[in-house]
């Protein structure tokens, strides 16, 4: 008696084989419109009696986007949660998000804001009070994904004077790294403690975002990025209210209660 896999056995019989493969590539190709959406690389790590929590992107695969306003309605999306119920609707499940650069009172970017290739906010070389605001920390910088798909993280003066175009970009500060060392502003003992997010560009296509998950100073903020991640260049993009979302982990950061609304987000769709 000839022996059948269990696998076929949802298949009838049938007398004509190629009915019977037919119906099979169906169902495997149903499963696979199914599938969960892949998991991305994150991960928790400890330093310096801190954990926090990392996430790796590679732009080869994870499509990085920038968004504040909804396209349709002008209206921002202020939150993550308003951000992935928008892709859901257009059949695009949020993977990952955080949110990008400093903004005013007025719940508009600070500084540097591109689109998709628009420059939706010009880049802004004000020197401010270094009291009144992280921003005004010296030197400030932009993150920044180029036309041909590779990412930077520059000073603000060095973004300005390599003219070139971008596709995706925010400007927050100060930077974290400069070329391997720390910000010459930052303390080692300092008594500012916040939650704190950041992104450093370890290559070209790869990205990396990381957020506290207790109150930390820059300090030694700056050395997770250095000494545990391996970065050059990195930028703080907010603390206190700075969060990260991943699909199937759900949030990283501050807690719920700081959080505020958004100017900007950091999004990852996948596409079914």
């Amino acid at each position: 008696m000839p022996f059948y896999p269990r696998s076929l056995s949802v298949l009838p019989a049938c007398r004509r084989p190629w009915r019977c493969l037919l119906s099979l590539m169906l169902l495997v190709g149903a499963a696979g419109c199914t599938a969960p959406a892949r998991a991305l690389d994150s991960k928790e790590l400890a330093f310096a009696g801190q954990n926090y929590r990392v996430v790796r992107l590679n732009l080869k695969r994870d499509a990085l986007s920038l968004h504040w306003r909804d396209p349709q309605s002008g209206q921002p999306f202020g939150s993550i949660e308003t951000l992935r119920q928008w892709g859901e609707a257009r059949g695009q499940r949020l993977l990952f998000a955080a949110n990008a650069g400093i903004y005013d009172r007025q719940w508009a970017p600070l500084g540097l804001h591109v689109e998709n290739g628009k420059t939706v906010i010009p880049l802004n070389l004000a020197h401010g009070n270094p009291a009144s605001g992280n921003f005004s920390l010296l030197p400030n910088g932009v993150f920044v994904i180029y036309p041909d798909g590779h990412a930077a993280v520059r000073t603000s003066q060095a973004f300005k004077a390599d003219h070139k175009p971008a596709q995706w970009a925010t400007q927050s500060g100060p930077m974290l790294l400069i070329d391997g060392q720390l910000n010459e502003q930052f303390i080692d003992d300092s008594s500012s403690l916040k939650w704190r997010s950041g992104v450093c560009v370890k290559t070209p296509t790869e990205v990396i975002f990381a957020v506290s998950e207790a109150p930390v100073n820059f300090h030694t903020f700056g050395r997770l990025f250095r000494d545990r991640l391996g970065c050059r260049d990195a930028l703080y993009l907010d603390g206190s209210i700075s969060q990260l979302y991943v699909d199937g982990e759900g949030y990283a950061g501050a807690p719920a209660f700081m959080v505020k609304p958004y100017a900007g987000i950091f999004a990852v769709f996948a596409t079914p």
